[in-house]
């Protein structure tokens, strides 16, 4: 805060007054668009609850367990929220967040619920004549202004991003002497956290989408890209420049986080895999270098190479953009493997048990006269710890899904081709 410089005291207290009363005004306003939305808010969590959640238990229109996977938590989120919106309209906001956050669990439950909610929705609204005649009924209502329940069911999510930079927004205008500053803090500080779950869980959901597209793409049944932790980072056409000069051949590549998957386009006039890719070669980034090389188109794109424990490729592409990005994504793709490597072996270490010295001495010696193939053996283990080998690889899918699902259970469709693991 900057004072103005004149030879009196008043001025300055003057300016200081008047930075407040900016900071208050602004704080008001708002304070009244919080309001105003968290009103219109209740209203729509209300039709929810009342014409659809409320009725539909009356009628027994969808079974209990269907209605509660459709609707989860809404009821109680409406209760939590209709409680915010009393200490909001009097004026106690950070009173009405501190008592508001302890519930957000509620949330964090309708979250997690909410693309399982979705699916469900779809699914019963096309074999329930019943129940989408209801839908239909209950949204012509005038009360739901041309809303359809598929909307009304996303508003929880988006509510929580609202609230952060409502948050936010009040923090910054309220004065650290304001007793409600730490409570609003606190406030920021927990809605900030189930936003960046939330988030997680949408990027999660995006990239299972990806998996299974990506898999519906491969024909056959041995090349699986379906696999806990792994990530879709890109796809497109490059160039494979062959070792003894013959003609560049375009080939198919998909890049995940943990592989670089290689594909052919099938024939077009297969009558099932016309449109799909057969998968020809999957190469494991976990030891992949890549390297950007010059001189050879003229500057009108480049060459990349990458250089496998068992094979190297020269990827040719004629846009200099899309091979800088190439080469953008496999190189963080590559340094983020490798570090989690390292954190692995690091903690692996970490979990060895500790031997007393009287245990070292009463140990067999083995410092010159120790077992070569029991190191070969320890070597072997080590590996098939820390990486996968090419049997692994034919089993495991290339890479993006949450460690917590089943692959077979994101995309029943799961198709692959045989692919030669280097």
């Amino acid at each position: 805060m900057s004072f103005y410089p004149g030879p009196s005291g008043p001025l300055g207290c003057t300016s200081i007054q008047e930075q407040r009363e900016r900071w208050e005004r602004k704080r008001s306003r708002a304070a009244r668009e919080l309001v105003q939305t968290e009103q219109r808010y209740c209203q729509q969590l209300e039709l929810v609850t009342t014409y659809f959640v409320e009725i539909l238990k009356a009628k027994g229109t969808l079974r209990q367990d269907i209605r509660e996977s459709i609707f989860s938590s809404i009821k109680a989120i409406h209760s939590v929220n209709q409680s915010l919106l009393v200490h909001l309209e009097n004026g106690y906001f950070g009173r009405g967040f501190d008592q508001f956050c302890p519930h957000l669990h509620h949330y964090n439950m309708y979250a997690d619920n909410i693309y399982n909610a979705s699916k469900l929705l779809g699914i019963h609204l096309k074999k329930n004549k019943a129940f989408r005649r209801f839908k239909k009924l209950q949204e012509a209502r005038p009360e739901f202004n041309n809303h359809k329940l598929e909307d009304l069911l996303q508003l929880p999510i988006q509510r929580i991003d609202q609230y952060k930079h409502f948050l936010q927004d009040l923090t910054a205008k309220t004065s650290p002497d304001n007793p409600e500053f730490q409570q609003i803090s606190r406030a920021v500080t927990a809605v900030s956290e189930l936003s960046k779950h939330i988030q997680n869980n949408t990027e999660r959901h995006e990239n299972d989408l990806q998996l299974c597209r990506v898999q519906k793409l491969l024909k056959g049944q041995k090349t699986k890209v379906l696999a806990a932790g792994r990530w879709y980072i890109r796809e497109g056409w490059l160039k494979m420049v062959p070792p003894k000069g013959a003609d560049a051949k375009p080939k198919m590549f998909f890049l995940f986080s943990d592989m670089l998957l290689q594909a052919k386009r099938c024939s077009p006039l297969h009558p099932t895999n016309g449109t799909k890719f057969a998968g020809q070669h999957a190469y494991p980034l976990q030891d992949c270098t890549v390297e950007k090389v010059f001189g050879h188109t003229r500057s009108q794109g480049g060459l990349l190479s990458l250089t496998f424990p068992k094979a190297k490729l020269l990827l040719l592409s004629s846009n200099q953009e899309d091979l800088n990005d190439w080469y953008q994504s496999l190189s963080s793709a590559i340094r983020k493997l490798q570090s989690k490597m390292v954190v692995h072996e690091r903690d692996e270490l970490c979990r060895k048990p500790l031997h007393s010295a009287a245990d070292s001495h009463n140990a067999p010696s083995s410092s010159s006269g120790s077992d070569p193939s029991r190191k070969r053996n320890m070597v072997s283990t080590e590996t098939s710890e820390h990486g996968q080998t090419p049997e692994e690889w034919e089993g495991s899918a290339p890479k993006r899904m949450k460690e917590s699902e089943n692959p077979d259970q994101r995309c029943a469709e799961a198709s692959t081709s045989s692919c030669v693991i280097l």
